[in-house]
Parts: C-alpha cells; sequence; structure tokens
C-alpha cells in the first residue's frame, strides 16, 4: 500500500490546499493530512479545530485521513509509514524554499521522497493568511474556502478581536 502524507498548517484550508488534496489522493491508497501542531506559530485555530475544518471538507474523500502532529515531518512519516511527502508549489519562490526542505527531509530519513504538486492556476495566489486577513476585515472569502467552514471562520475571528 502506498501512504502519502500532506502536511501544513492550514489555518485555515483553502481551496489552494483541497486541490492538492483531491489530486494527490489519487497517487495514493491512503493520503494524511499532517496537520503541524507548531507552538512557535500564532495560529488563528488550534491543531483541533484544523483538523476538524479539513474533516468537513474531506469527507467525501474515503482514502484521506486527517490527524495533528508535533515534531519533525520525517519522524511522522516514519510513525505512519509514508513512502512520499506531497508539497504543494504556488510558483518559483516557493520551489526555492520547498527543495531545501525535501533534500533535509531526505537526509534526515531517505527512504521518504517528496512529491511537489503545482497548484492549480485559478489558485496560485491563495494562502492562509490571504483568507485571514480578508475575513478580519470582514471580506467576502466565499471563493477562497468552502462555504462549509465560512461561518466558522468569521465566528473565530471576532472572538480573536475582540
Amino acid at each position: 500500500m502506498k501512504i502519502g502524507v500532506y502536511p501544513g498548517s492550514f489555518d485555515p484550508i483553502t481551496y489552494g490546499h483541497l486541490d492538492i488534496i483531491m489530486r494527490s489522493s489519487r497517487l495514493f491508497d491512503q493520503l494524511y493530512i499532517g496537520v503541524l501542531n507548531n507552538s512557535s506559530k500564532m495560529a488563528l485555530f488550534s491543531a483541533e479545530e484544523r483538523v476538524e475544518m479539513i474533516r468537513t471538507v474531506t469527507e467525501g474523500i474515503p482514502n484521506v485521513k486527517i490527524e495533528a502532529f508535533n515534531g519533525l515531518l520525517v519522524e511522522y512519516a516514519n510513525m505512519i509509514h509514508a513512502d512520499a511527502i506531497v508539497r504543494g508549489l504556488r510558483a518559483v519562490t516557493d520551489f526555492e524554499y520547498e527543495i531545501q526542505l525535501a533534500q533535509t527531509n531526505h537526509r534526515l530519513n531517505p527512504g521518504v521522497e517528496t512529491v511537489f504538486l503545482t497548484t492549480s492556476t485559478k489558485y496560485a495566489y491563495l494562502s492562509s493568511s490571504v483568507v485571514r486577513e480578508i475575513a478580519m476585515y470582514n471580506g467576502d472569502i466565499s471563493q477562497f474556502v468552502p462555504e462549509a467552514i465560512i461561518d466558522t471562520i468569521y465566528e473565530k475571528i471576532k472572538r480573536k478581536v475582540r
């Protein structure tokens, strides 16, 4: 069985993330979405909230499993017996950073490959931070995130702003 892991913060998950999830789920028998629980980042949503949002928007993809993890990605990949790490690329600038990560991860664990998928051009500009900023000013985020999580995002931002 081929196992892939698509790691990220997903704070919140966007249509760009979902595009990579749907496409990479066709490449593996099992695809783990590894939600990074990074204490050094000031995430808007807790890891548990992010896991739940991803579960909501991926419930129709049978071979996807969502988990939060701490620590090094290669250690998490070992734990779940992943064959490959999936990374999305939006632009050339992403590639410089991502190739460095891929090479480092390969050095730490030569048994796990990194697979790069280019994001669909209609989402190449999109990031979670853009979504958070638009939502912070009560802008329309419906073209950037699935409808099922829009209210959750606005409600969380209202509570944080208070």
